[in-house]
This record gives structure tokens, C-alpha cells and sequence, in this order.
């Protein structure tokens, strides 16, 4: 096994010499995102999840790693993502079981995620509460950055040891930059801030004209912010590495 990390180091290190990969990777990404609208056409346990396979596999990885007893995630739509997280807790809580030699009782754990959407649509909302994964996730209505949802949401986040955050709202750089100022002090030592979209920075402009957001106003352009005064998280370039295809470069912020 550690020999098989060792090459698995030396591989993203060669793919990290190599700079033409990352163009390669977002003139594909923006190829089949235009032709197939890629990202749509995925899910998770039944639900729409909106994600790229790679960046769901690397949450798998970061899950395992970190062992979070708390995953916020800003951003719900179809529920995927919670659906994902959830179902991630839920593995470790097994492994928890097995390891201890108790039998699994799926509800006395107290790992949860929570959920911030400004608009849950009743469907929505409707099918995450349906789902097996319910009991594992708790969900508010209102912007991820309006002082009163900042507050339950650290209320409901006293007392978790491990915290790992999930950006995916609104994507201007004054939301995240305030998302990131609320909820990246909430995470753990050792654990991450995932800023999702930050691809946006990259991509041509005329692929975003009609949207709020930009080349210069965009979660990345927030994350450059926000690194400016705060030494407490460095950019996991190695993610980038590994990943080559995601649509959160520069964005897997890990608490030192």
C-alpha cells in the first residue's frame, strides 16, 4: 500500500508538470458542456446531483479522509449533493459498527448534513424528506449569507468536531467571498472549504453573458480574495492535479 501511494504522489506530480493539460481539460469540459449540458446528466441514490463524476469521487476521498461528523453545503436544487454527503456519513457510520463490533442502528448517529437553499421548491424538498437519507439531513430556506440563516446555521453546527463546507450557491464574487467569511471558520483542522464553479474564471466569456456572474466576478475571483487575509487555508493544488477535470480548480481549500 505504500508503494501504491508513493506512485500515486509521483503520478499527480507528473500531471502537474504538465501545463497543457489543464487546457486540454476545460476545452473538453466546455465542449461537452455545450453539447450535452454534461454536469445535468448525472445522479445520486435517485436524485439529480448536478456534478461532474470526478469531483463526486473526490468528495468520496475527502469524506473518508477528514471522517467529518458535519457536512454544510450551500446550494440544495434536486438534492444529489445532500443525498451524496449524506450517504457518505452514513458509510463511515458502518465502518464505525463494524469496527467496533456493534450493530448498525442508522438513526443514533449524529453525523448530519446540513443544507442551505434560498428556494427549496416543495418537489424538492418533498422527495430529500422521502428519501432513505432524510434522517441525515437538515435543511434551511433563506440566502446562505443573511445573518439570521449564518446564525441558526452555526447554532446547528455547535458541538461537531469535524466540519467539512461545500460552496455552491450563487456564484458572484461578493456572495461567495460572504459565504466564505460565514461558513470556511466553521471547518476543522485538517478538513476543507469546497468552492464549487470556480471554473467560471476560466471559461469565455460569451459562454456567460447572460448569467450574474464572470471572468473577475466569480467564485474563484472570490477565493483569490479571501486567501489574501486569511492564512488559515491553503489551495489543495494537488486536487487539481489528480483531478484534471473538475469544475472546482483552485477551489479545494484545506484548513492547516
Amino acid at each position: 500500500m505504500d508503494e501504491h501511494q508513493q506512485q500515486v504522489k509521483e503520478n499527480i506530480r507528473i500531471l502537474g508538470e504538465r501545463k497543457d493539460l489543464a487546457q486540454m481539460s476545460l476545452e473538453w469540459m466546455l465542449a461537452v458542456g455545450s453539447a450535452g449540458k454534461y454536469s445535468y446528466n448525472f445522479s445520486w441514490m435517485g436524485r439529480p446531483i448536478i456534478q461532474y463524476p470526478q469531483d463526486m469521487v473526490m468528495m468520496q476521498e475527502l469524506v473518508w479522509q477528514v471522517q467529518p461528523d458535519l457536512i454544510i453545503e450551500t446550494g440544495i436544487a434536486h438534492g444529489g449533493s445532500l443525498i451524496l454527503s449524506a450517504s457518505l456519513l452514513a458509510l463511515l457510520d458502518y465502518k464505525d459498527a463494524v469496527e467496533q463490533g456493534n450493530v448498525l442502528d442508522p438513526k443514533s448517529s449524529r453525523r448530519k448534513v446540513i443544507g442551505v437553499d434560498i428556494d427549496i421548491r416543495s418537489h424538492n424538498r418533498t422527495a430529500i424528506e422521502a428519501h432513505a437519507m432524510a434522517h441525515k439531513i437538515e435543511m434551511f430556506q433563506g440566502s446562505s449569507i443573511d445573518p439570521d440563516i449564518v446564525s441558526k446555521v452555526r447554532a446547528a453546527a455547535a458541538g461537531y468536531n469535524r466540519v467539512l463546507v461545500c460552496l455552491d450557491s450563487n456564484h458572484t464574487h461578493d456572495h461567495v467571498l460572504a459565504e466564505l467569511e460565514a461558513y470556511a471558520p466553521l471547518v476543522s483542522s485538517g478538513s476543507y472549504c469546497v468552492v464549487y464553479d470556480t471554473i467560471i474564471e476560466d471559461m469565455p466569456e460569451e459562454l456567460v453573458s447572460d448569467r450574474s456572474w464572470c471572468r473577475g466576478n466569480s467564485p474563484k475571483s472570490a477565493v483569490w480574495k479571501f486567501m489574501e487575509h486569511n492564512q488559515d487555508f491553503v489551495v489543495d493544488s494537488d486536487i487539481d492535479n489528480k483531478l484534471q477535470i473538475t469544475v472546482a480548480p483552485n477551489g479545494f481549500l484545506r484548513r492547516t
